[in-house]
């Protein structure tokens, strides 16, 4: 074994990233240079439970210690020492949703992730109070939205965060988040690096009447930004990360962050005109901003860099998920033909096929909405593949139709920043599911949203490479070195990763497929309705 790489994993510095993503729990260990050394994760899908999306505390606990052990196996097996001390660690996870606790720690409410939908009420008055714009699925939201509904556990707040300060919380005993987070949970003014103070009086205005016995700003995290220590490991937290008890406490922790701000990293996407697309369960790009929006609009959500710079985000709740359910089907298929075939290369045919699809998918369309779609007004979704008596129902234009599915609520969404207050973009960075077979979703995407589109090999290793960077700059920053520029000039320094410019047929064949996609939204806002 390399005597330098053990030196390394018992002597530092190393650096561990964990996120918690929706279908992903992963961890990653990184060295000084910033190169992965091991990895591991643990597999997990959120429940559908009395009509909420959501996921139990206990399998948040297995979760992170299943990922856990499996990059301490990854080390003992590939250096043949234990790993005991990172020097620093960082957490991240998807972002928002809503996780209430009373003051003695206590869940409140089953946790409501991301992906519900049930706040429109609460986000439609919010935004209108605030002269901003309040997503369904933000903390504040839900609040909100519990007390309209007379919840009667909103009395018992004490604390409420999101997924990735829950584990931060129970593994450091600290109350904070990193501001991109925050961000989402009440918005921020990227000026004091804190929470909106008017906006935060608001609320407490708004719900006066209802004699609730706190105030908001009592019972949110703390706002830190990249490079601030977060706490440290307490012996508790380590005993719950591992329970095998090798891991020692006293080990600092950057600011927990959410999976869009770790995207950013991941992609060297923290400067004006940067920008990058995460494509996975869920999608959304994200636009560092020049200047601020000349007005509202509910389909952009508008977060913060980890460093606080504000961003202009196009969320939609559905990518993946429609299309990893074809691709099982079809391998089915194949394995009650006695043949064999991975995962992996099943996707890469099938996603190869795309590009031999038509350009317009032959008339084919999709709507790959498990789940309600904020963007276009959806509160539930029905996945829907239609065609015409006339189509070309082929497997090539099948696969195209599927992945532009994936692509087209984000282009709604993209076009209100790129037509209608002209964002310039130089290029997007993607990374994510969808990117991994190699240029299919990259040339894909920048037909859809007409800009080029690169991929770095390094974000293939995501957002959890994402944190365990934030934690490397934590340590390793010198004084008044900005984010910016450590991960210009000492993370990727020069890499650009491969782009793709946009095809001009590929670019006519997607706007074709959204005349379609749009004029049949009736068609899935009925399914939604009818279909029980």
């Amino acid at each position: 074994m390399d005597s330098f790489m053990i030196k390394t994993i018992d002597e530092g510095p190393t650096f561990l990233g964990i996120e918690l993503g929706s279908t992903r729990i992963k961890s990653v260990l990184i060295g000084e240079d910033h190169h992965p050394l091991a990895s591991g994760s643990h597999d997990w899908e959120n429940r559908f439970e009395d009509g909420l999306w959501t996921y139990h505390i206990e399998d948040v606990h297995a979760g992170i210690q299943e990922s856990f052990g499996a990059v301490r196996n990854d080390v003992l097996s590939q250096y043949g020492t234990p790993l005991a001390s990172p020097d620093a660690l960082g957490v991240s996870a998807m972002m928002h949703g809503y996780l209430a606790f009373d003051k003695e720690g206590r869940l409140l409410a089953p946790f409501r992730t991301w992906r519900n939908t049930t706040t429109e009420q609460a986000a439609a008055e919010l935004t209108d109070l605030f002269g901003f714009n309040i997503p369904h699925r933000w903390s504040i939201a839900h609040v909100y939205q519990a007390i309209l509904n007379g919840e009667s556990h909103v009395r018992d707040i004490a604390f409420i965060t999101s997924l990735a300060g829950y584990v931060h919380w129970r593994l450091t005993g600290k109350k904070v988040l990193g501001i991109g987070d925050a961000s989402g949970v009440l918005p921020v003014d990227s000026v004091t690096k804190n929470y909106d103070t008017v906006m935060a009086e608001k609320f407490n205005k708004l719900i006066e009447a209802k004699r609730i016995p706190w105030k908001v700003e009592d019972i949110l995290p703390e706002v830190l930004n990249a490079g601030e220590e977060a706490g440290r490991l307490t012996p508790e937290g380590a005993a719950l990360l591992d329970p095998s008890g090798s891991l020692s406490p006293g080990i600092p922790f950057c600011p927990p962050e959410g999976d869009a701000e770790t995207g950013m990293v991941a992609t060297n996407s923290v400067a004006e005109r940067t920008g990058n697309i995460s494509a996975g369960t869920s999608i959304f790009a994200m636009v560092v901003l020049e200047k601020p929006l000349s007005r509202v609009y509910p389909e952009i959500d508008i977060v913060t860099t980890p460093t606080g710079k504000p961003v202009a985000m196009a969320h939609c709740n559905n990518c993946t998920t429609d299309l990893d359910a074809w691709i099982k089907l079809f391998q089915e298929i194949i394995g009650l033909s006695g043949a064999r075939i991975s995962k992996s290369d099943l996707y890469d045919i099938l996603y190869g096929q795309a590009l031999k699809g038509e350009p317009s998918c032959g008339g084919l369309l999709s709507y790959n909405y498990y789940s309600g779609e904020p963007i276009t007004g959806l509160a539930e979704g029905r996945p829907l593949f239609v065609r015409t008596p006339d189509s070309r129902f082929t497997l090539a234009n099948t696969m195209r139709s599927l992945l532009f599915s994936a692509m087209a609520t984000l282009k709604i969404g993209m076009d209100i920043l790129t037509q209608k207050e002209q964002v310039k973009l130089d290029r997007l960075l993607g990374h994510g599911g969808l990117f991994k077979t190699k240029t299919v979703g990259q040339r894909l995407m920048a037909a859809a949203l007409n800009v080029p589109v690169a991929v770095m090999d390094s974000a293939a290793e995501g957002g959890a490479w994402g944190i365990a960077v934030l934690a490397a700059y934590m340590m390793q920053k010198q004084p008044g070195e900005s984010l910016e520029s450590y991960l210009t000039d000492k993370v990727f320094s020069g890499n650009t990763g491969s782009r793709i410019e946009p095809d001009p047929a590929d670019v006519s064949g997607f706007e074709s497929y959204m005349k379609r996609y749009a004029a049949g939204l009736s068609v899935e806002r009925a399914a939604a309705e009818y279909i029980i």
